[in-house]
């Protein structure tokens, strides 16, 4: 696929924390939380990112949008490397790149009503000069949105956790952007309000022409609303497929007992189950070779010695494994190298 077709590009990323000891505050080893993340988005696509809780999921998207400024790789948006953008040279970008928080409680203001919420963006990037023609158009975003005019004059204490979620999309939507960040959007709401936002998320992305990026442990959510989905593992992308090729033929053992874990209506019918042996290893001290190596059941003494590179499964779909593993029979056998 050509560059131009991508609107996001992510070579190499890399995000670690210090960790500071001594009586001078030395550094004294880091925490990995994204440990060489390599991710494309196209325009109008929604990319899932999904593993356990700690994997780098939401460090991952803060760094991509520049909340957090990454230790070392390329965040490349509409062909522009923002990585080591600053101030008013990020400022245009952080008009066209926007994120919506995974808990609406503590993500909006409790001191301003929804109208300034939604104004207060739009005086920022110079969007709408008059007063009038901003009142016109956050009307426009609340009814959008699912929300009525007579929600502008009350406050974020007087909503339910689902309308509260609502006022944060539309605070993203006040600035027009082209590429929307969600960390969790629904994670913090009842299981039938999750469906109205998903919906809602659906519609405005068909309507917009929106780019998300959806990052979620619930996979779900993520089968229902991602074009393609990314497994995350302790810092890494260990696996990326398009979604349904995911769910029906993952190639990663990791990818394999996140989907074995995902409730069935009638367990008895559960046929696929897969345990997981061992604890997540630290991000502090993560060991040599495959990173998922200690608690997989296929891994062998190469698997220790090298760390395992992007192979490629189909069309799309790359798996950080080098084994082509048959989970029914248990049978493997080695991935050519490309």
């Amino acid at each position: 696929m050509k560059d131009d077709e991508y609107l996001l590009k992510v070579d190499n990323l890399l995000k670690w924390f210090p960790i500071r000891g001594g009586l001078l505050g030395r550094t004294v080893g880091h925490v990995r939380a994204v440990d060489g993340v390599s991710i494309a988005i196209k325009k109008g696509e929604t990319l899932g990112i999904v593993g356990e809780s700690g994997c780098g999921k939401t460090t991952l998207s803060r760094t991509v949008m520049r909340l957090l400024d990454p230790s070392s790789g390329s965040i490349v948006f509409d062909g522009t490397d923002i990585s080591k953008l600053k101030g008013r040279d990020l400022k245009p970008f952080r008009r066209r790149m926007q994120m919506v928080f995974q808990d609406p409680y503590a993500s909006l203001d409790p001191r301003q009503n929804v109208r300034s919420t939604l104004m207060e963006p739009m005086g920022i990037h110079h969007i709408q000069h008059s007063g009038e023609d901003r009142n016109r158009a956050v009307e426009k975003l609340v009814e959008i949105v699912g929300l009525n005019p007579d929600h502008l004059a009350r406050f974020p204490h007087e909503f339910s956790g689902g309308q509260r979620q609502r006022i944060a999309i539309a605070r993203a939507l006040a600035v027009n952007p082209e590429f929307i960040a969600l960390d969790e959007p629904t994670s913090a709401l009842d299981v039938s309000v999750q469906a109205q936002i998903l919906s809602l998320l659906q519609k405005l992305q068909l309507e917009l022409d929106l780019t998300y990026m959806f990052v979620s442990h619930n996979l779900a959510v993520v089968r229902q609303i991602c074009h393609r989905t990314a497994v995350m593992y302790l810092g890494r992308v260990v696996e990326v497929a398009p979604t349904e090729t995911l769910f029906e033929n993952p190639k990663h053992p990791y990818t394999k007992a996140l989907l074995a874990s995902v409730p069935l209506p009638d367990p008895s019918k559960r046929t696929d189950l897969v345990a997981l042996e061992g604890d997540v290893p630290s991000p502090v001290n993560i060991p040599p070779g495959c990173r998922f190596r200690a608690r997989c059941a296929y891994s062998t003494e190469k698997c220790a010695l090298t760390s395992p590179g992007l192979f490629e499964f189909g069309p799309g779909h790359g798996a950080e494994c080098f084994y082509d593993i048959d989970f029914k029979s248990g049978s493997k056998k080695e991935v050519p190298a490309t």
